[in-house]
């Protein structure tokens, strides 16, 4: 069935494909800089998942009861929980707000086990009457000793990078950071640059939502390994910071305190 257009809508469209890149990534609603080092989970900012999984892919749902604010580090947690359709439940927490191009960072403790991935991620698709566009690191627990980068412009990816994590990112917190400008994408591991992005084609345009998450598989073993359950999983984040671009660094330990 062919949907007619009305001419305003159709020319509101030719408009804005028009419009540069920059103008499409900074909705007028984006969000604004801010650091959150989590004291608590502050519901302004925050929206925790709640009662869905993502698909079949995914071996459980998202919980509420799986995120948590402890000792000042918000909590993922994965445990065998029966909960909406799956055997296991998962924590994931996202921003109401969308965020455009700026400097994006996490101190995150990735969770072991696996067949479950950490996730420290932007995206924006179909659901906000938006293209898939996706921004990551993912850190899988069958190997904790790297991390992924990878981005989806209009939801096609196949931009995966692996970068080693000295130590293990399940060992200790790291540091983990990309920036995102018009025509380039930068990410940082510990403040040192691993992936330098300038293709504009392989570059997301639209503005985004923050999210963390834990969660695990039964089919993607091929990528995230066999399942294997050991008993509870916890992934940690010390602090999240979005800086917008020519603002001052928001924290000592900020990479905008170093490249600026």
């Amino acid at each position: 069935m062919t949907k007619t257009i009305s001419a305003p809508f159709a020319a509101l469209a030719v408009l804005i494909a028009a419009l540069p890149a920059s103008a499409v990534a900074q909705d007028a609603s984006a969000g604004t800089s801010f650091v959150d080092n989590f004291d608590r989970i502050d519901k302004k900012i925050w929206y925790i998942s709640d009662g869905w999984d993502n698909g079949a892919h995914q071996n459980c749902t998202w919980s509420k009861k799986q995120v948590a604010v402890q000792n000042g580090v918000l909590e993922l947690t994965f445990e065998q929980r029966k909960a909406g359709k799956r055997d296991y439940a998962c924590g994931e927490i996202q921003t109401r707000k969308r965020f455009g191009f700026g400097t994006y960072e996490a101190r995150i403790k990735t969770a072991d086990g696996s067949g479950l991935n950490s996730a420290f991620f932007t995206y924006i698709g179909p659901t906000d009457k938006k293209p898939h566009d996706e921004i990551d690191f993912e850190v899988l627990g069958k190997d904790s000793g790297k991390v992924q980068v990878n981005q989806y412009i209009s939801a096609k990816g196949g931009n995966e990078k692996l970068v080693d994590i000295a130590g293990g990112g399940n060992a200790a917190f790291n540091d983990y950071a990309f920036i995102w400008e018009q025509g380039r994408l930068r990410y940082y591991l510990n403040g040192s640059l691993v992936q330098d992005v300038t293709d504009p084609a392989k570059i997301p345009v639209n503005a985004q939502k923050i999210f963390f998450s834990l969660w695990g598989t039964d089919t993607l073993s091929d990528w995230m390994g066999k399942f294997d359950y050991q008993g509870p999983a916890k992934m940690q984040i010390d602090r999240v910071a979005f800086t917008a671009p020519g603002e001052k660094c928001l924290f000592p330990e900020s990479i905008t305190c170093t490249l600026n």
